[in-house]
């Protein structure tokens, strides 16, 4: 089949004799099967009687079809940025390729590097700090809220000094954190606010939707999230008017088709920073990704509800027990995604700590996701010339709780039996823990 014309006038300029397709090779019928196969997968003898129909259809199909005219960074990328526009109540978000390049990119704004400081909470993934770091700029370890696990406000405003650039708070498991002295603090000493939102789409504060309350807000739909874009995918979103009209072009090189340089089709510009213009990346992505949060932003809501319908019912059943501290489920001013289930437990009520409950957990097939440790802990921190002990000294709520009190469980895809085992384990536990079994 000939490959279609596209609009993309780097390529077409309208219908021509001689045409530059966007596209260098198109799929093709079998091509599309295998990702069928990949995204459908299945055994046994139905099954393949059924792929071989839906191959006879694909490749029917093929003979009167014709394939897309791009594949990245045209209609489906705009469409998905729109709905999450609608959807957030917010301006001119940016689809990348990952949560991490939104942080660099609200990093590059703020212009932070060597001799500048990132103020982070001591829980959360790698990719908070890996910025800050990759720069130069020194990372401030902030303690954390030994209920909802995210940042401490109070801590955070110990530890801003004049060099701090960028406060970048995590909502962990989904669970907003406590903005609203951030952006105080923020405001106050000219720092900007980094919201690290990767578990946090749908997520309420005060009424309104994470994504337009700091100054940058990054969103991760990472296969694990609770909501994916074929694997990869993130969501930048900003409330400083000085970048938002540019933010799209931050997203690939600073190409500005809306005006040419001599003889040319377009101009490369930089960026405009907080106190000078930065360099843009390239963090584009595909139109097949877009599709996908397209799609999966229509039932959104639906996820979400299921999430926290399954937190509830474990909170049920493990009410009343002294020893267990279920999950924080949100209040009229905190409606959290569910996206972990966050569970702590008394360590001298429960007779042991959680190191002691999360083995034996394991033993009885319950999974534990070990995946948020302290920051200060890695070693690249030490390879760096941070001194690890000194900064587990000014975190101990962080040393207590991680040490000691929580872990994560999941809470989506499960059965109502699934549920019912995984509590039955928790409270079996605990009964064992307490009896010293």
């Amino acid at each position: 089949m000939e490959k279609k014309n596209t609009s993309d006038f780097r390529y077409n300029t309208g219908e021509t004799r001689v045409p530059w397709a966007a596209v260098g090779e198109n799929y093709n019928a079998q091509d599309l099967m295998e990702i069928i196969k990949f995204l459908m997968q299945g055994t046994g003898s139905d099954y393949d009687a059924v792929i071989k129909e839906v191959e006879n259809s694909i490749n029917k199909l093929s003979t009167i079809s014709a394939p897309p005219g791009k594949l990245s960074l045209a209609t489906q990328v705009a469409e998905a940025e729109a709905a999450v526009d609608e959807y957030l109540g917010a301006q001119g978000s940016l689809f990348i390729t990952n949560a991490t390049a939104g942080f660099e990119v609200a990093g590059k704004y703020a212009g932070i590097g060597p001799g500048d400081e990132v103020i982070v909470p001591a829980i959360t993934f790698i990719a908070t700090m890996a910025y800050p770091l990759a720069v130069g700029a020194k990372v401030v370890i902030a303690d954390i809220d030994p209920l909802t696990l995210n940042m401490d406000p109070a801590d955070v405003a110990r530890k801003v000094t004049d060099r701090t650039k960028l406060i970048i708070p995590v909502d962990i498991g989904g669970y907003p954190c406590d903005l609203d002295p951030i952006m105080e603090l923020g405001r106050k000493h000219d720092i900007t606010v980094l919201e690290d939102a990767a578990h946090a789409f749908g997520a309420e504060y005060k009424g309104r939707k994470i994504g337009t309350i700091a100054d940058f807000t990054s969103f991760s739909f990472h296969e694990v999230k609770n909501m994916t874009s074929f694997g990869e995918g993130g969501i930048l979103t900003t409330n400083v008017d000085k970048i938002r009209p540019h933010l799209k072009r931050a997203r690939f090189l600073g190409l500005d088709f809306s005006q040419a340089i001599k003889n040319w089709l377009y101009d490369i510009t930089a960026i405009p920073g907080k106190d000078k213009p930065f360099v843009a990346n390239n963090y584009s992505t595909t139109e097949i990704q877009a599709l996908g949060l397209k799609l999966q932003i229509g039932r959104y809501d639906q996820i979400i509800e299921m999430r926290r319908e399954a937190a509830t019912y474990m909170n049920s059943r493990l009410a009343g027990n002294p020893a267990i501290i279920p999950q924080h489920l949100g209040s009229a001013d905190v409606k959290p995604t569910f996206h972990l289930y966050q569970i702590q437990i008394d360590p001298e009520k429960a007779g042991g700590d959680v190191q002691i409950f999360k083995k034996k957990l394991t033993d009885k097939s319950v999974t534990n996701i070990p995946h948020f440790g302290p920051l200060y802990r890695f070693e690249i921190l030490e390879t760096l010339g941070y001194n690890r002990d000194a900064l587990a000294e000014t975190c101990p709520v962080c040393e207590e709780v991680f040490d000691r009190r929580f872990t994560h469980l999941p809470i989506y895809g499960l059965s109502k039996d699934q549920l019912d085992y995984m509590a039955d384990a928790i409270l079996e536990t605990v009964d064992e823990m307490q009896r010293g079994i």
